[in-house]
């Protein structure tokens, strides 16, 4: 297994969820692969899990709130009183910024006990891989750049551990879907910023960057992509037609 220095262990992470995805993720509208990407970072970074207990409390306090609704008049109209009243509670509910910091964690915390895996990988991905780190095969995609797919998620996205060499550069693209990168080790530059342990980076068809590892230590992330990449510049376009990643 490749020795991932202690570097950004325990870092407070700088690229987060934006506040949409958090919320989806509260109130459970997201995917099978957003929300193993979402649960990992979370493992990671206190300041999302502070916000996700914000989310639950407003979420909890709101529906405490609401008086139940009977459906006198038939499914058609009871349904419609009750919508009806969740939007004038939700009008008049507090923002996020009113209530008090609940503090506690989901309960998803990385666990660091005694192995190199435990303390790298936090327990969302440990539980997708079937072997240690350091037995996982990984396929070569390019030069500097190689994968590990794991387990299929419902909804057809794409999960896989990719690994960037020390200093490699992965090829200016752009992508047909969603791409969400969270770092697990090392780290990379784009045109987004620098991103470290525990950071999230969430693209869309709009972007088009060309991701550099640092220098001295392979980049490890956790992939999900909805759609294969495109690669962009002169020679990205001849290799189009031979991209499946």
């Amino acid at each position: 297994m490749a020795q991932y220095k202690p570097t950004g262990f325990g870092r407070q992470p700088s690229h987060h969820p934006d506040h949409s995805l958090l919320l989806d993720y509260a109130s459970g509208a997201t995917s099978e692969a957003e929300s193993l990407i979402v649960a990992t970072h979370l493992t990671l970074c206190a300041e999302c899990r502070r916000e996700l207990a914000r989310l639950e409390a407003v979420g909890g306090s709101l529906l405490e709130s609401i008086e139940p609704a009977t459906l006198d008049n038939g499914f058609d109209s009871g349904f419609a009183a009750v919508m009806a009243r969740i939007d004038g509670e939700d009008a008049a509910a507090p923002t996020v910024g009113d209530r008090r910091d609940g503090g506690a964690s989901p309960g998803t915390s990385c666990c660091a006990c005694d192995g190199d895996d435990h303390l790298l990988l936090p327990a969302p991905v440990r539980a997708l891989l079937d072997r240690s780190l350091d037995r996982v095969e990984w396929k070569p995609i390019m030069r500097g750049l190689d994968e590990a797919p794991l387990p299929d998620v419902a909804g057809g996205a794409k999960v896989r551990l990719m690994r960037i060499r020390a200093g490699a550069t992965v090829p200016k693209h752009t992508h047909r879907g969603t791409e969400m990168t969270l770092v697990l080790a090392g780290g990379f530059s784009d045109e987004g910023g620098h991103f470290e342990r525990g950071d999230l980076a969430v693209l869309g068809a709009e972007a088009d960057h060309r991701p550099v590892a640092d220098p001295g230590e392979d980049c490890l992330c956790l992939v999900v992509t909805t759609a294969p990449l495109r690669l962009t510049g002169r020679m990205g376009r001849l290799l189009n037609p031979f991209v499946r990643f």
